[in-house]
């Protein structure tokens, strides 16, 4: 069995902390510049040396997406900025157009360089021909199935390295490459400012042919008829480790530090859990349910994972009440408040490497040392007395339905 690299989202610096403390084995982001989602936080200059050093410091490696297609009046920059991640000790660059790479083999060539699942990499002689122009990895089309996996692992050098997606938001558009966004908002897609018209709520009519129709709609509020399901594959990672497959990358680098820690720490247990031949731990899986999500499928691993067309909500049934910034052995809590809670309350502590479990808020008091029933104040510090000692960045939270209407 091959072991299976996690590879979590990091689109700012408490996204990254959360994943690399969650359990990431590596970590991707972006800097200001040539990265696929200009709406994640990203990294400065100045951010980016602190990030690189903080995930070095915990064994966790970081790899930088380059993987926009510039345009002729980007590229002049492009060689002093990945000479300039070279010089902060990124370990990888993510690439997909070809003169990018190109450049990354000449000014960056301590880095490794991956190839993006932007390049629809779906064939072994197409990643076989990535790697003898030098690429250490390629993250495959996330449209193949095991079985197309398992045939270019097999067929493919030994020594490449293939990437898939395991979890997240999927794209109606094949590899991502969608223009929908740019025709209705001017928002590139491409260009990481896609607006997601995909999951619009949308009704056809033939203008000039009265009483026919197409039969689209699921009933009298219309359809969503790009609309994708998301992606989850935690109950089938033995599946994908036989397949090959060399590293599992979780989606979100726009969304809550809040994901990055529960999915990469669910996905971290069951991943360990399985190389070590032990018993799966069923509350992992149960973890994945409790973040912000759409209907969860299994991608094209196993099959078309088929359109879900009743709506485009998302499923929020859980909320953070609060981070756990520091904690004693007595289990006195020093935490800040994300969303009001009170004494009394049933809460759920969450934290690195700590199994889930259910507590009843305890006493609390403010800076002062003052009695508080119910701290109201974002960002407010108090103390929590907790059941027992818990790691710092762990969270507590409660069961709150906050789907969107």
């Amino acid at each position: 069995m091959r072991k299976l690299e996690l590879l979590s989202p990091a689109g700012d610096m408490e996204r990254l902390k959360m994943s690399v403390l969650y359990g990431a084995d590596a970590v991707y982001l972006a800097g200001t510049s040539f990265g696929m989602r200009s709406f994640a936080g990203n990294f400065t200059p100045e951010e980016l040396p602190k990030a690189v050093q903080f995930a070095h410091d915990h064994g966790v490696k970081v790899h930088v997406t380059v993987n926009t297609m510039p345009r002729n009046h980007e590229v002049m920059d492009l060689p002093d900025y990945l000479a300039s991640l070279q010089d902060t000790g990124v370990d990888a660059l993510i690439v997909a157009d070809l003169g990018a790479f190109t450049l990354a083999g000449k000014y960056a060539p301590k880095c490794e360089r991956h190839i993006s699942t932007q390049q629809s990499v779906a064939n072994y002689e197409c990643a076989t021909s990535w790697f003898d122009l030098g690429a250490k990895r390629v993250v495959l089309a996330r449209e193949l199935s095991l079985s197309e996996i398992s045939c270019i692992r097999e067929k493919c050098p030994k020594e490449l390295e293939i990437e898939t997606f395991g979890h997240g938001a999927m794209c109606v558009s094949y590899s991502g490459r969608c223009l929908l966004s740019n025709y209705m908002t001017g928002r590139d897609s491409n260009r990481g400012a896609c607006a997601q018209p995909c999951r619009y709520q949308y009704a056809l009519m033939e203008e000039k042919r009265p009483g026919e129709y197409f039969p689209v709609f699921e009933d009298e509020k219309g359809t969503y008829i790009l609309n994708s399901r998301d992606m989850c594959t935690i109950d089938h990672l033995k599946e994908l480790m036989d397949a090959g497959i060399d590293c599992i990358k979780i989606e979100g680098r726009a969304k809550s530090a809040y994901y990055a820690a529960i999915v990469t720490g669910a996905y971290r247990h069951v991943i360990d859990d399985i190389q070590a031949g032990r018993e799966i731990d069923k509350i992992w899986r149960d973890e994945v349910d409790h973040v912000s999500h759409r209907v969860y499928s299994t991608g094209f691993y196993f099959g078309e994972p088929g359109q879900y067309v009743e709506n485009s909500r998302y499923i929020r049934e859980w909320q953070i009440c609060a981070k756990v910034e520091s904690c004693d052995e007595n289990g006195l809590a020093v935490c800040s408040l994300n969303n009001k809670f009170k004494q009394g309350d049933e809460l759920e502590i969450v934290g690195p490497d700590l199994r889930p479990f259910p507590i009843i808020a305890g006493n609390m008091t403010d800076s002062d040392g003052n009695p508080l029933l119910e701290p109201k104040t974002p960002q407010m510090k108090f103390t929590m007395q907790l059941p027992r000692q818990v790691p710092a960045h762990s969270m507590i939270r409660r069961n709150v339905d906050l789907s969107a209407k």
